[in-house]
């Protein structure tokens, strides 16, 4: 299996060129040159399996045994669910009225982020083992990547990592997840900007090719490929669980809503889609609804500043997975896709070309929701269930209530991204108990360290200047 740019002007890469990759040169996001179609009986066969088992056979289709022997693989993988709490390590929430709720969030950080990042931490670790190197790893994240990506390397002597948070704009657990964590290799700063302000330095990095070689550049955000290959197999599960019958001919569909900011998530979704698992995707997002206005009208354009919202992991106008999927759209067209990218990130304004919105609208649904319905969903699903959501899972519930007057007989499953105890002001915001796992509890008590960055600071040099402090000592 060989990578390739969303924008077709850089050279094909392997699994492992994907993996330690950020952007590629060309700018754009390295994509598998085909996607697997899987038959019938693969099908049948595959419902029978656990979710580890689901993500060690994706993989297997999207890294040659060449790079990982198939059994090394499994190991990797069954090392990387070691850590989550719950012994099938993603678990069904089977509601009132139908509500599925497929949580995702039993990892370390309690987020759904946790999944892939420790899976993509253990490939790491393979590769740099045998080519024996340092990496230096930049993420940006709006709340759940930081912490995840840091459990998945922390204390590592050979990778540092770099974490860029939005200052106030995570829940203040989301922030102690990654101020709390003071081992050597972990540098974690706190921006006075928004979730996509804070990408902005670390694209720049990327795009100087002499200090991203240097330094080993790559990152861990889902521009990562290895974090969208591990997400697909939540769909196979979901589609698994939720199926009336997989005796029946042709399947039965299954209807999978997915919180949706950057775009990785949905994206796995579609991947899976093309595999042929029968699902119909659903978008949801909260008051930051670039991908809702592409789907339903073909505008893929800023509206105006990020609005801080109460799910606000999803707080993002630069959904940036969206390439990966227009791509899919057009064919995989680079020359389009180079030039369409080239105008949203220029303009921040695009119409989508009429057949490739044709086929958007097709292939995905969409809704929004403001805080308001995040509210009543969450306080809906404690009254009819006594089930705490967290307002990221809240904006697909949404979804789902407003599905139930339309006597759809198709099962749904909603995508539940993180806990609801990572989020204590929007469970109160919605008059309910807050439950507080000792583990969060803890995190109040810990030392804290982290660098401020001021509005008027240049980031970009200052991270470029404290990656190379930091590669001087190591090579004192």
């Amino acid at each position: 299996m060989r990578y390739v740019s969303t924008r077709g002007e850089a050279r094909s890469v392997d699994f492992e060129g994907a993996l330690f990759s950020g952007y590629a040169p060309d700018g754009g996001l390295f994509m598998p040159q085909e996607i697997p179609p899987l038959d019938y009986n693969t099908l049948r066969t595959w419902s029978a399996f656990s979710y580890p088992e689901l993500v060690k056979e994706l993989s297997s289709l999207f890294i040659s045994p060449e790079l990982i022997p198939r059994k090394e693989l499994n190991d990797l993988i069954d090392s990387a669910f070691r850590r989550f709490r719950h012994n099938n390590v993603v678990h069904l929430a089977r509601l009132k009225d139908g509500l599925n709720v497929l949580e995702l969030w039993h990892g370390v950080t309690y987020a759904f982020k946790d999944l892939s990042l420790s899976c993509t931490g253990q490939f790491l670790q393979y590769f740099l083992k045998k080519r024996k190197k340092h990496i230096t790893i930049l993420v940006g994240t709006s709340g759940d990547t930081g912490s995840s990506a840091i459990e998945s390397v922390r204390g590592e002597n050979n990778m540092d990592i770099f974490v860029l948070l939005p200052k106030g704009l995570c829940s203040q657990i989301q922030e102690l997840q990654m101020t709390t964590v003071i081992e050597e290799n972990v540098h974690v700063f706190i921006a006075d900007g928004n979730s996509d302000e804070i990408d902005e330095p670390i694209k720049e990095l990327f795009a100087d090719a002499d200090f991203a070689r240097q330094h080993n550049l790559m990152s861990l955000n889902s521009i990562n490929w290895s974090r969208i290959m591990v997400q697909i197999a939540h769909y196979f599960y979901a589609y698994f669980q939720c199926t009336p019958s997989m005796d029946m001919t042709p399947l039965p569909a299954v209807e999978i809503v997915v919180p949706t900011g950057a775009g990785g998530n949905i994206t796995a979704g579609y991947i899976a889609q093309k595999m042929g698992l029968p699902i119909r995707l659903v978008a949801v997002v909260n008051n930051n609804d670039i991908i809702h206005r592409a789907i339903q009208h073909g505008d893929f354009s800023f509206s105006g500043s990020v609005k801080p919202t109460l799910a606000s992991a999803m707080d993002i106008q630069e959904p940036y997975n969206m390439e990966r999927i227009l791509w899919l759209l057009s064919n995989c067209d680079g020359s389009l896709i180079k030039t369409l990218m080239e105008q949203f990130y220029t303009s921040k304004n695009l119409t989508l070309p009429e057949e490739v919105h044709r086929k958007l609208s097709e292939a995905l649904s969409s809704c929004s929701a403001s805080d308001e319905d995040i509210v009543q969903a969450m306080r809906r699903c404690w009254e009819d269930n006594h089930y705490l959501l967290c307002p990221h899972s809240a904006v697909a519930v949404h979804y789902h209530y407003q599905q139930l007057d339309c006597h759809v007989s198709e099962p749904r499953c909603c995508l539940a991204p993180a806990s609801a105890a990572k989020f204590l002001d929007a469970v109160l915001r919605a008059k309910l108990i807050p439950e507080v796992p000792p583990e969060i509890q803890a995190l109040n008590t810990m030392e804290t360290r982290s660098t401020t960055l001021r509005r008027e600071d240049d980031w970009a040099k200052t991270l470029r200047d404290t990656i190379e402090a930091i590669a001087k000592r190591r090579h004192t």
